[in-house]
This record gives structure tokens, sequence and C-alpha cells, in this order.
């Protein structure tokens, strides 16, 4: 999976879930940063969320998630 496409999955889950606009979620999770494999050979990416405590707390709680499903990405 591509960081744009985790970033799509994350977008579409929190619209679902929770409504606001694609917009705001956007820039509530703000870009995905990847590391090497080299160096993080369990999990390749972080986000820092911002916005609302809540607005961090439902976008750190699905972060978690997919960290599970989907722990290596590609540029």
């Amino acid at each position: 999976m591509t960081a744009d496409k985790l970033i799509d999955l994350l977008v579409a889950r929190l619209l679902r879930d929770h409504g606001k606009s694609k917009h705001h979620w956007r820039r509530a999770i703000g870009p995905l940063r990847l590391y090497s494999r080299d160096t993080h050979p369990h999990c390749n990416w972080n986000a820092t969320p911002t916005g609302s405590f809540q607005d961090v707390a439902l976008i750190e709680g699905l972060l978690d998630d997919l960290r599970m499903a989907h722990p290596l990405l590609t540029a």
C-alpha cells in the first residue's frame, strides 16, 4: 500500500464514522512520514495528527489499527 492510499483509507473511515468533511480530516491527519525499511523493519511510517483533542484521539486510534494491517508502506 502507498502512503496516499493509506491517507485515503483513513479519511474515508473517519468521514463515514464521524462526519465532518474530507478536507477537515486530511488537514488533521497531515502528511505521513516514511522511513527506510533498513532502520524501521516492522513499521516504516508515522503520522502526527493535529486539531482538537477528540480529533487527534480518533485519528490515533485508527492509526494504531491500520499499523497492524499495513505496517510497511511504499512511496
